[in-house]
């Protein structure tokens, strides 16, 4: 890793900093560097002015990475992350300058909750095989390496999960942690899987579009608890996607918390610098300064609410109609 990027990601993963010096870092940096991000946050912060406060700091809406090249100057992609979809969709494209710091915000963001070095992950990811430049595979193959007994893989599709699976991942000194698309482990339970055993941990992606039918987070989570033996405080929910490099993650519940280096706020549609009060449901604004080499700062398409304790809860998609209010941040640009 060359000394320039060290110094920018000691600076990003700084916790003794308030997260809102290390914003305003990344602010800087990406009006200096990102040709795409300058000239849209100019309309907002003029000349050499920072922002005050992290609701200042103007937030690209996500459709950007599907229609600029979001990449500072002078770095090459050492990968291009797409999202999923149809041959005739327009995916987005995530390039990523340095894959060391997605590693960094993998082991970090993982081990925040779980202890990787004693993790035996089996994954399960139908729907996402067809998608070779995703960012989820790539990281559950960057987890499953980190094991080298050899115990972690993904399992094959469109089989159940066996007795024999199970016991051939189990280590004395492992947690077993079953890691796959919600609508997948749901198809694996349908297809006769067997139970886990009681100390195993499940982590579902999301992906419930996909499914036959539409379920709450409540249902889902005990279907999985009902199907595979999981006690209920066992089963977590990871919210990432193609254009995070980071991750964060709901334990034994439904609630989402940052790693120290990501901020998470729920946002008014009709005016993205209007935070949401506490259970107020808008759109969710995600900092990531992972993001650093591409876009840190990003106005999503989901719906989400913050807890009075700053805990995000997601709800789903935004429909179409219910965008009108945040897409004026880029329709000046494009």
């Amino acid at each position: 890793m060359e000394r320039k990027t060290q110094k920018i990601i000691s600076v990003l993963f700084d916790e003794s900093r308030s997260f809102l010096e290390r914003a305003i870092f990344a602010f800087n940096y990406q009006r200096e560097h990102n040709p795409a991000y300058a000239t849209f946050a100019s309309h907002f912060i003029s000349g050499n002015k920072e922002p005050r406060r992290i609701s200042e700091i103007p937030l690209m809406p996500i459709r950007a990475f599907k229609e600029m090249n979001l990449i500072v100057d002078g770095k090459q992609p050492e990968v291009i992350f797409k999202s999923s979809g149809t041959g005739t969709m327009n995916r987005s494209t995530h390039p990523v300058a340095d894959l060391d710091l997605y590693r960094k915000s993998i082991t970090e963001g993982f081990n925040k909750h779980f202890n990787l070095d004693r993790s035996t992950i089996l994954c399960y990811t139908p729907g996402y095989a067809d998608n070779p430049d995703s960012s989820l595979l790539w990281m559950l193959n960057y987890l499953i390496k980190q094991d080298f007994s050899g115990r972690s893989r993904f399992l094959p599709l469109d089989e159940p999960l066996t007795t024999e699976t199970i016991e051939s991942a189990l280590d004395k000194d492992h947690t077993l942690i079953l890691f796959g698309a919600a609508f997948g482990l749901l198809d694996l339970i349908e297809a006769g899987s067997a139970k886990l055993p009681k100390s195993a941990h499940i982590i579902e992606t999301g992906g419930m579009k996909t499914h036959r039918r539409e379920m709450s987070k409540d249902e889902l989570r005990q279907r999985l608890s009902d199907g595979f033996g999981t006690d209920l405080m066992q089963i977590h929910s990871e919210y990432g996607m193609c254009e995070l490099l980071s991750q964060m993650y709901a334990i034994g519940g439904e609630t989402f918390k940052t790693p120290h280096w990501m901020n998470a706020s729920v946002r008014n549609p009709e005016d993205p610098f209007d935070e949401c009060a506490p259970e107020f449901e808008g759109k969710i604004g995600i900092i990531d300064l992972a993001n650093i080499y591409s876009c840190p700062f990003i106005l999503t398409e989901d719906r989400g609410v913050i807890d009075m304790d700053g805990n995000l809860s997601v709800l789903g998609r935004w429909q179409t109609a219910e965008l009108r209010g945040c897409n004026f941040l880029i329709d000046r640009e494009v």
